[in-house]
C-alpha cells in the first residue's frame, strides 16, 4: 500500500519536476498512446508529448498505431517526463536506446507536430520534410489530411447535432406495428426500422452506444 502511495506522489508531482523513469510498454491504445510497467510493476498510461497521431477511426489512424507499436511494444523505454494530462496519462518524450519516438513518428508521417502544446520546434522541420516526400499521412488525399484535434472538434460537433435533431417519429406505435411495451436490445430487433423506433419512440440509450444518432450501427449502416 505504501508503495502505491508513494507512486501516488511521485505523479502529482511529475509537472515540476523532470523526471526519468525506465518502464516496459505491454500496450499500444493508439499512435500516440501506450501503457507500460516500471520495475515495481506500477502501471503507467503515457502520451507522447507534443505529437498528435490520427484517431483510430481517421484515415491512418490504424497505421499510425502499428507504426508506434513497431516502436515500442514489448520494449524497455525511458520516459522524459514534462506533465500529467487531464485524463492522468503521463504526457512524456520517449526515447527507446537512442531513437527519439516522438520525433521519429512525426518524421515518418505518423503524427502531426501538436502545435498547442509544441516546446521542440525541430519537430516542425521533421513534419515538413515528411509532408515534402508525401510520407505516412502526407500521402493521404489533401481532403483525409485533417490534423486529429479537427477532427476530434467535427465529431463532437456533428455528435452533438444528430443528438439534437432526433424527434418522435410522426408514426404511432400502431401505425408502425412496434411497441415499446419491451425495450429490446439490438439482437432482437427485427430490423433496422424496429431499432430506429426503439431509439426515437421508446429513447432507448442502450442501443446507441456511441451517441451518434445512429442504432444498432450494425443492422443499420
Amino acid at each position: 500500500m505504501l508503495r502505491y502511495f508513494l507512486t501516488a506522489l511521485l505523479f502529482t508531482a511529475l509537472p515540476v519536476a523532470a523526471e526519468s523513469i525506465d518502464c516496459r510498454v505491454i500496450g499500444i491504445a493508439d499512435g500516440d498512446t501506450f501503457s507500460c510497467l516500471t520495475a515495481h510493476k506500477d502501471q503507467v498510461r503515457v502520451r507522447l508529448g507534443e505529437i498528435d497521431a490520427p484517431e483510430l477511426k481517421q484515415p491512418y489512424g490504424s497505421r499510425a498505431r502499428q507504426a508506434l507499436s513497431g516502436l515500442v511494444f514489448g520494449k524497455d523505454v525511458t520516459l522524459h517526463i514534462q506533465d500529467l494530462d487531464r485524463y492522468g496519462r503521463t504526457v512524456a518524450r520517449v526515447t527507446v536506446g537512442n531513437t527519439d519516438v516522438n520525433a521519429e513518428m512525426v518524421r515518418t508521417g505518423a503524427a502531426w507536430v501538436y502545435r498547442d502544446y509544441l516546446k521542440d520546434r525541430s519537430l516542425l522541420n521533421l513534419e515538413a520534410v515528411a509532408k515534402e516526400f508525401k510520407r505516412g499521412i502526407w500521402s493521404l488525399p489533401k481532403s483525409e489530411q485533417v490534423a486529429p484535434s479537427e477532427w476530434r472538434q467535427a465529431q463532437r460537433s456533428g455528435s452533438t447535432s444528430q443528438r439534437a435533431s432526433i424527434r418522435p417519429p410522426s408514426t404511432s406505435p400502431q401505425q408502425s406495428g412496434f411497441s415499446c411495451s419491451v425495450i429490446k436490445s439490438c439482437r432482437q430487433m427485427s430490423g433496422c426500422a424496429e431499432a430506429r423506433f426503439q431509439l426515437r419512440s421508446c429513447r432507448n440509450p442502450r442501443i446507441d452506444g456511441d451517441g451518434d444518432g445512429i442504432p444498432c450501427e450494425a443492422i443499420c449502416r
